[in-house]
């Protein structure tokens, strides 16, 4: 009794104000300490129960199913009981006697009893609720809410009058618990006008809470993640709540966190950090399947070897009893943690075979996915899955859904569609938004691709698709009369097709949209062009204007995705210096709160761009700071942590060339000759060509070198050194070897080690350029060689850019006229 006193005080200080003739039966329910003698008290009772007896009596038998460990066997064993079908029966017959409080917490009693959606109950408790709406307050309106969300009524008529309530309301709102539950619900259903007074609202009640109110700010980032908007200012605001609650943080909780940062693209640092320590303690704690899953898909993809070891080996001891959901999230966390464990995959895989027919098919997509991705091979599990998606594919008639089947279809090993298919795919492209034409363009071109056998058979077939695909692309970007929406199709567009056929046009549209550009959707423009490399001078005068006017709006999170196209497109604006120094001075407040990846990314971004603001770079190049990379890398995917890496040795060699005064020291030798040691140093067509034509233009092979590292580690195309009457030089015993790494003396910066020229000579660099050093549209020559050009001047080079473009043009198609080229480009003359 007492035990049942301390769990559910609640239920006492609930019924205490009751009266009198309510209180000695509500008293008796209290002392219960199992179902057993309430259902007895039912029993005994049920003739004279009120409307609050009967809310008292769900109460107390929830509390108890809450003490439970095999949950849904008890709860059905409650369900089932004689007397909670009374219960339920008395329940029903009271509905529109209820008070307010006891009829949405009689509803939300029932469910918690999992209770069917269409039971009589709950339709009866949910009709009277609705009747009374409006003068529910706050608090009963966000727990109605959140029953409706139980039975998926997301997008019902009933919580669109409670979203229309809450916004007549919403100034007299003060309870941010309450408001909380009700954004999370009706967040489906608003305008985006209505979501920023909501997001306003929030930011206004939110030094109301306490600190330690996790549910709170779990539910504001919920909401955010639901209306698609990574609203920093209040990101960091729950951020910290999470952060010093995190000792008291469950495993469901961290593992929610982290999936919702995770769609939001919110990356905190401090959060993984902490998170994956306290999900490493929990690994001995979790030996059921239900649980452990959950750990294994949370803290699988950022663990470091032995965890990882030790989650894979436990995992596949209780493989046996895991369901076909649990498997399936398996899979794809093996598929994140990039799963090399032979064994385990294949325990997996059998699993997910054995339950096949009851995926979906974004399941089914997902599996696939997996395993191409892992290599994994099983001609009997592929013969079935590509069963499945093809049956499932001539019934699906959602354009989402069959573009799902198709792709899962594309990725397969030899992917085939026929012609009903072929004609399904036809028939619901004049639905599909640019997500689904590109997935099926993208699908198209594999077929393409891969299919060789059936070339004469199926081609014609697909190009025809291709056009059609084409048609609609247009089409729908020619309609297009919204920015936002524009871009909740255009964020996620990618590959081959896209590039080709629509670009373009989206370029075009978003020129006639430039005018809806601002500050909280500048950054999301930004990044479209840095990744699609297409240098549209308008749209990044516009982005530096909207900066330069609404800079105060702009969260120093945004300035990365905001100076990046900038970089990699090698631009500067009108106003140039006062729109980089305005993102450099929004930035210096927030250095020691950036994460040590988006720093770095900073640095190289703006060195790129000749800027190297010292108080960036003093945050940077410290003991500390790099100490704090160091145990961020360990939580990153091998990739990225490369790629990382890489540009911090970047912006180190950057800082030493073009900023010595810095007196930052060069710290990357072992790194580069590791990478480099990786490097086969292959050369292409074009270059095998130009090396022999430099080897006939300068007098033989020892006069020209290939592949050549210089100081700080750039490596050339080729190298030639010419004296001062312009006559080449061979190269000594003391040149540098293709293919072996140079001895570096780093105390010059302008001379190569172990060959002094002679009075008036010169050494040149020659790049052969190809299409990825320009930009997309024009041959604008991108942010990265420029960068390196910059440095071999400064290493003393002369440098000769040779772009793709002019090397095969039909000006230069003669090998004579190449001649003539490279000749008038070392020698600055024509024929010899």
């Amino acid at each position: 009794m007492l035990r049942l006193r301390a769990v559910c005080p609640f239920s006492w200080r609930a019924f205490q104000f009751r009266s009198c003739s309510c209180k000695p039966l509500i008293t008796e329910m209290i002392k219960c300490t199992d179902e057993g003698q309430i259902f007895d008290l039912i029993q005994k009772s049920k003739a004279i129960l009120s409307e609050k007896q009967v809310e008292c009596a769900f109460n107390i038998l929830w509390q108890f199913q809450k003490q439970k460990t095999s949950f849904l066997k008890n709860v059905e064993c409650v369900r089932d009981h004689p007397q909670f079908i009374t219960l339920h029966n008395l329940a029903t017959s009271q509905t529109e006697f209820m008070n307010d409080d006891t009829l949405v917490n009689v509803l939300y009693l029932t469910q918690q009893c999992a209770t069917e959606t269409h039971d009589l109950l709950v339709e009866a408790l949910v009709t009277e609720a609705w009747r009374r709406l409006e003068r529910f307050d706050i608090n009963m309106l966000s727990k109605f809410s959140f029953c409706l969300a139980n039975q998926h009524l997301y997008f019902s008529p009933l919580m669109g009058k409670i979203a229309d309530i809450v916004h007549r309301k919403l100034e007299t709102i003060e309870d941010l618990r309450s408001l909380s539950i009700l954004m999370v619900n009706i967040s489906s259903l608003i305008s985006q006008h209505f979501q920023d007074q909501l997001v306003n609202k929030t930011e206004h009640l939110f030094d109301t809470i306490d600190s330690s109110q996790v549910n709170v700010a779990r539910r504001i980032v919920k909401f955010l993640r639901n209306i698609k908007y990574s609203y920093y200012p209040l990101l960091e605001r729950c951020n910290t709540v999470f952060l010093s609650n995190m000792n008291h943080l469950d495993l469901d909780s961290i593992s929610k966190i982290l999936s919702l940062y995770h769609s939001l693209q919110f990356h905190s640092f401090e959060f993984v950090k902490m998170a994956k320590k306290r999900l490493t303690e929990m690994i001995s704690l979790f030996n059921h399947p239900h649980s452990f899953v959950k750990l294994f898909v949370a803290l699988g993809p950022m663990a470091g070897p032995e965890e990882k070891e030790q989650l894979k080996s436990t995992i596949l001891l209780m493989s046996e009893e895991l369901t076909s959901q649990q498997a399936l999230a398996v899979m794809g966390a093996m598929e994140e943690m990039e799963s090399r464990n032979s064994h385990l995959n294949k325990k997996i895989a059998s699993i997910l075979h054995k339950h096949l027919d009851n995926y979906k098919p974004i399941e089914l997509l997902k599996i696939t996915r997996a395993l191409i991705f892992l290599h994994f091979q099983n001609k009997e599990l592929f013969v079935k899955l590509r069963e499945l998606l093809h049956s499932y594919l001539k019934i699906s008639v959602i354009p989402s859904e069959i573009s799902i089947l198709v792709y899962a279809l594309s990725i397969l090993p030899s992917p085939y569609l026929d012609e009903v298919e072929v004609s399904r795919i036809e028939a619901v492209l004049p639905q599909c938004d640019l997500t689904d034409l590109n997935s099926f363009a993208t699908s198209v071109l594999r077929w393409i691709h891969y299919d060789r056998t059936y070339l004469d058979n199926t081609t014609g077939k697909q190009l025809k698709l291709l056009q059609k695909l084409d048609h609609y692309g247009l089409q729908r970007l020619q309609k297009c009369t919204n920015l936002n929406l524009l871009w909740e199709e255009l964020k996620s567009l990618k590959g081959d097709w896209f590039a080709e056929s629509l670009l373009e046009e989206t370029v075009a549209t978003l020129h006639r949209l430039m005018d809806e550009i601002n500050y909280k959707n500048v950054a999301e423009i930004a990044s479209f062009l840095s990744r699609t490399n297409y240098l549209s001078t308008l749209l990044l005068d516009r982005i530096a204007s909207v900066v330069l006017q609404q800079t105060e709006k702009i969260h120093p999170f945004a300035i990365l995705p905001i100076i990046l196209p900038f970089s990699i497109l090698n631009y500067d604006p009108p106003q140039s210096d006062e729109f980089f120094g305005i993102c450099v001075q929004h930035l210096n407040s927030y250095l020691s709160v950036l994460d040590p990846l988006m720093l770095v990314f900073l640095g190289f971004s703006l060195a790129t761009l000749e800027y190297f603001p010292e108080d960036l770079l003093q945050a940077i190049f410290n003991i500390k700071f790099l100490a704090k990379m160091d145990s961020q890398l360990e939580l990153l995917c091998s990739s990225l942590s490369m790629r990382v890496q890489l540009r911090l040795m970047e912006l180190n060699r950057a800082v030493c060339l073009e900023c010595p005064e810095y007196q930052i020291p060069w710290f990357h030798d072992r790194f580069c000759q590791q990478q480099y040691n990786k490097d086969t140093g292959s050369m292409n067509g074009a270059q095998q060509q130009i090396y022999k034509m430099l080897a006939e233009v300068l007098g033989g092979t020892n006069y020209v070198k290939a592949s050549v590292l210089t100081p700080y580690y750039h490596k050339i195309d080729f190298e030639c050194i010419l004296d001062k009457r312009k006559k080449p030089l061979p190269y000594g015993s003391n040149s540098i070897t293709l293919g072996k790494l140079p001895e570096m003396h780093w105390e010059s910066n302008t001379q190569i080690t172990g060959s002094t020229l002679p009075p008036g000579a010169e050494r040149i660099a020659l790049e052969f350029l190809d299409s990825r050093a320009f930009c997309r549209n024009i041959p604008h020559l991108k942010g990265k060689s420029a960068m390196k050009k910059r440095h071999l001047e400064i290493l003393g080079y002369r440098v000769i850019q040779i772009p793709h473009f002019e090397w095969n043009s039909m000006a230069l198609s003669t090998k004579e006229a190449r001649m003539d080229y490279l000749r008038e480009c070392i020698f600055g003359e024509g024929k010899s």
